[in-house]
C-alpha cells in the first residue's frame, strides 16, 4: 500500500467519492440525538454543499470551495455552536461510519479519518 499525503486523496478516490461520504454523514444527522439540533433543518442540503464543497477542495480537488466562501476560517464558522467533547465524538463517529459504508479505499481512508479526527479536535471550543 503505497502512503499518500490528504492532498492526494480526491486524485487517488475521485471527487464523487467524497461526496457520497459526506451525502451519508448527513443521512445520519437529523436522527443524531448530539448533532441533529445543532443544524438547523432548513440548511441541511446547504451544510452538505458546504462540507462536501470543502473537503473537496481540502483533499486537493476542485477550489470552488476557496472561489465561492473564501478562506475556511473553520473556527470562527463554529463558533456559534457548541462543541464538547461528546459532540465532536460524534461527529466524528458519524463521519467514520460514512467513510465505512462508502468502502473508501485503503489507504485514503486512514488519511480522511486521521484529518476529520484532528479537525473535529480543533474546532472543540467547550468542555
Amino acid at each position: 500500500m503505497t502512503p499518500i499525503e490528504d492532498h492526494q486523496i480526491a486524485a487517488a478516490i475521485g471527487e464523487p467519492l467524497i461526496a457520497d461520504v459526506v451525502s451519508a454523514f448527513y443521512r445520519r444527522v437529523p436522527q443524531d440525538d448530539i448533532l441533529g439540533p445543532m443544524y438547523p433543518p432548513d440548511d441541511m442540503d446547504g451544510a452538505a454543499n458546504r462540507l462536501t464543497s470543502f473537503l473537496i477542495f481540502r483533499f486537493g480537488g476542485s477550489q470552488g470551495y476557496l472561489q465561492e466562501r473564501g478562506h475556511p476560517r473553520l473556527r470562527v464558522r463554529h463558533a456559534p455552536f457548541e462543541i464538547n467533547q461528546a459532540a465532536r465524538d460524534r461527529w466524528f463517529e458519524l463521519m467514520d461510519a460514512a467513510i465505512g459504508e462508502c468502502q473508501v479505499p485503503e489507504p485514503a481512508a486512514s488519511v480522511m479519518r486521521r484529518f476529520l479526527a484532528t479537525t473535529a479536535s480543533f474546532l472543540m471550543n467547550s468542555k
